[in-house]
């Protein structure tokens, strides 16, 4: 029996429903991860192909993942989907992934980001004792300047989002066109700076190894590059969890994912351009250790001086804000399905009657993400973050295949572009990062599984209360 009978509104657009996916996706991967991928790739034009390829593969991701949106629109996303494809239990598996470490976690991890910046910005005083811990691994005090102000920012955002889904959504519109415009702004500031030149794109770094295209060793180099991108372009998919709450969704589902990954692979590829036009690879590599720290804000600083130092340090901050925001929203629907079906804390479905907001699975989320914080161990779970991801990613874009064939009749508001080959160089990539990234990670993995697997209890045990 439903705790009440009060409902999510429909009341997300089209163009609303584009800008959360880009304030989903844009966050500080973008100004971190040049600085590593260029140190593991060691050529820009490289470095550029990472960024295309993990790009065009999350895009891949998205028109597979668009066709199933389109046909089974519900509050949740895969969750609702994969009880169509599959079974509960998978359903329930992903869910609880997303609540044990894959949301949580990146919330946490995002929220901790916006916190380390900040506090870089305006120097507070640290506080606390970073040596104590429990049992080696959990250090709560540690950095306890950062996990207070990330706590902070964590529950603000978590109370502005339960005061109603349009104020949570309007702060991100707002939020998302201002990085959107900053970022075109830099862009177009260091494509026509004196400062570039096209020898430094070309140019390889000076412990440049050349290795045969498609040789085992250079292959890896380009997978582990890839995997950097990939947590850049993480959260395309969050916008399925907001199905209930999205007018004529069969429509706008599908247009979001496809304009709001692609609108976003372009800033990437573009911004990532700039970074290598205005600064050799060999200094990119080298402001890993020195300088700020964060590679885009010296080589902005190049072009922009010290006031683009300033602006790029700011915009950190706005963007890391923005996909915290972003993220609590939306995945914060994935636990009220469950719970609407009994599969999660019984209080998570219920909808605030004046807000209509899931205000107990919002604050259960920021619960759980601040223990994560505290823990220390949410860079542990990002790490595992990509593999857990695409393990469900894959299965959605594999039940496009299930589907077409159970459902051959079935209304398809819109069917994925390239089919079958988009869905199944999709599939393929990602059971490949499967395969891969055990033996890369292999404790990141196997803790991540074991997390997974640790709802298993719960499943049974919150479907006996039901059959009772």
């Amino acid at each position: 029996m439903d705790s009440n009978k009060t409902t999510l509104n429909r009341s997300l657009g089209l163009l609303s429903c584009i800008v959360l996916v880009i304030s989903a996706i844009i966050g500080s991967g973008v100004f971190k991860k040049v600085a590593p991928m260029s140190d593991s790739l060691q050529l820009p034009t490289y470095v550029l192909l990472a960024w295309i390829l993990a790009g065009t593969i999350s895009l891949f991701g998205a028109l597979s993942n668009a066709e199933i949106a389109g046909m089974y629109a519900d509050s949740g996303g895969e969750y609702a989907y994969f009880k169509k494809i599959y079974n509960p239990f998978f359903a329930f598996l992903f869910g609880w992934g997303c609540f044990a470490a894959i949301r949580s976690a990146s919330i946490a991890a995002i929220a901790y980001v916006f916190a380390e910046s900040l506090n870089h910005l305006i120097h507070l005083p640290e506080i606390g004792n970073s040596d104590f811990n429990i049992g080696g691994v959990i250090r709560p005090f540690d950095n306890l300047t950062v996990k207070l102000l990330a706590m902070l920012l964590l529950l603000g955002l978590t109370y502005l989002n339960y005061k109603g889904l349009r104020l949570g959504e309007k702060v991100s519109r707002g939020l998302t066109f201002t990085l959107v415009t900053a970022m075109v702004f830099l862009i177009l500031a260091g494509l026509f700076s004196s400062k570039g030149s096209w020898s430094n794109v070309t140019q390889a770094a000076t412990t440049y190894v050349p290795q045969a295209f498609f040789s085992g060793g250079f292959l890896a180099l380009l997978f582990t590059a890839m995997l950097g991108a990939f947590w850049a372009y993480e959260g395309w998919n969050n916008i399925g969890y907001l199905g209930g709450e999205i007018k004529n969704p069969q429509r706008n589902l599908p247009i979001a994912l496809f304009a709001g990954t692609l609108i976003v692979m372009v800033i990437y590829v573009s911004i990532n351009f700039v970074y290598h036009y205005i600064s050799p690879i060999d200094d990119i590599i080298a402001r890993q250790t020195t300088g700020s720290g964060i590679a885009a804000v010296d080589i902005v600083g190049l072009y922009l001086g010290q006031a683009g130092a300033l602006f790029v340090s700011c915009l950190i901050l706005v963007t890391t804000f923005n996909a915290t925001n972003a993220t609590i929203l939306m995945s914060s629907r994935i636990y009220y399905a469950m719970a609407r079906d009994g599969n999660f804390f019984k209080k998570a479905d219920y909808v605030h009657p004046e807000y209509k907001t899931p205000s107990y699975s919002l604050w259960i989320q920021c619960g759980w993400a601040i223990i994560l914080l505290f823990s220390g161990s949410f860079d542990t779970l990002t790490d595992m973050l990509i593999f857990a991801s695409f393990l469900f990613y894959g299965s959605t874009a594999l039940g496009v295949f299930i589907m077409r064939k159970k459902e051959p009749n079935a209304v398809r508001p819109y069917k994925v572009i390239g089919y079958p080959f988009v869905p199944a160089i999709f599939v393929l990539f990602c059971l490949g990062l499967i395969i891969y990234t055990p033996s890369q990670r292999p404790m990141e993995t196997l803790s991540g599984i074991a997390l997974i697997l640790l709802g298993v209890p719960f499943y049974y045990y919150w479907n006996r209360n039901m059959v009772k």
